[in-house]
């Protein structure tokens, strides 16, 4: 056996076939015919000088040496598409990709881009809306918007964005009905079940107990996601208790109106995240500079009411 590494071409139909246990699939994936790729993995035993599969009826198995083989390929093999990754995205300037949230995205992010296409002319914006936190790497980020407490992972820049709040809103319409906190008891309410993880919660049981009225009924229809809820809310169906990020620009229209001053801290806050040095980066830089102006108006609205802190 020689200590000289066989061709990468052979070690990438190996690393296929083997993650697939299937000569063809691997073909198919690496767009060569079954022969060549038969060709390359034959190569590959012969270098080393044992086989690395067991040529079963309709199937392969890995041999003993093969198994052996296996991980360090794979593993090298994500190592090298990491690299490749992120030297991409560094010579991809123009293109500058955020992960948030649905809601956020929803509710906050999409409705601004036409902001920040006007002033960043030159940096395309791409959004990756969804719940799962996602690797920088692995999912070709750059940037992070993320909702919790966070900011322990030395690896990352992290800058808080808002601090969350939550207040009781709806429609003027039904704003109308509510002078104290009591007359809430008369109103459906929306709930919203995406800040279960928070501690302590941001529920109407938890909002109830804090103006000193609770618990709350526990009636109304729930939603899985807070903007579905405020979506509800704008429809007029009832209460939500409205987080501020979401709905600062409904308040600013009137289409959700605050009829008490009673607030609660979210003890959670927007940060936005992103790799130790990419902030630096002058797409980004201008990304972060950017959020932060838009976000102050956030946390303008919190003087206009009076926030209750549960700790």
């Amino acid at each position: 056996m020689s200590d000289r590494l066989p061709p990468l071409t052979a070690l990438r139909a190996f690393e296929a076939a083997a993650r697939h246990m299937s000569f063809a699939k691997a073909a198919e994936e690496l767009r060569v015919t079954p022969a060549a790729l038969s060709f390359q993995i034959k190569s590959l035993e012969d270098h080393i000088g044992v086989p690395m599969f067991k040529r079963l009826n309709r199937a392969v198995e890995l041999t003993e040496e093969g198994r052996l083989l296996q991980p360090g390929v794979s593993d090298g093999f994500a190592a090298l598409q990491l690299a490749w990754s992120s030297v991409k995205r560094r010579l991809e300037e123009t293109i500058l990709t955020v992960t948030a949230g649905p809601g956020f995205t929803a509710k906050w992010l999409a409705p601004r881009l036409f902001s920040f296409a006007q002033a960043n002319p030159d940096i395309e914006l791409r959004f990756a809306a969804g719940l799962r936190i996602m690797d920088f790497a692995r999912d070709d980020i750059d940037v992070a918007i993320r909702f919790g407490r966070g900011g322990d992972d030395a690896s990352l820049y992290s800058r808080p964005i808002i601090k969350e709040w939550s207040i009781p809103m709806m429609t003027p319409e039904l704003a109308h009905k509510v002078k104290i906190p009591e007359d809430l008891r008369a109103l459906p309410l929306l709930h919203q079940d995406d800040t279960q993880f928070l501690k302590p919660d941001l529920t109407w049981d938890a909002y109830f107990d804090a103006v000193g009225i609770g618990p709350a009924s526990g009636q109304g229809t729930r939603f899985s996601q807070a903007d579905h809820a405020v979506d509800a809310a704008l429809a007029g169906a009832g209460a939500v208790l409205g987080r501020a990020s979401l709905t600062e620009a409904h308040l600013r229209e009137g289409r959700l109106v605050m009829p008490l001053k009673q607030a609660i801290w979210a003890h959670a806050d927007y940060r936005i995240v992103c790799p130790i040095g990419t902030e630096t980066r002058p797409h980004v830089a201008r990304f972060i500079d950017w959020v932060l102006e838009e976000t102050a108006s956030i946390a303008r609205l919190a003087d206009t009411v009076e926030i209750i802190d549960r700790t």
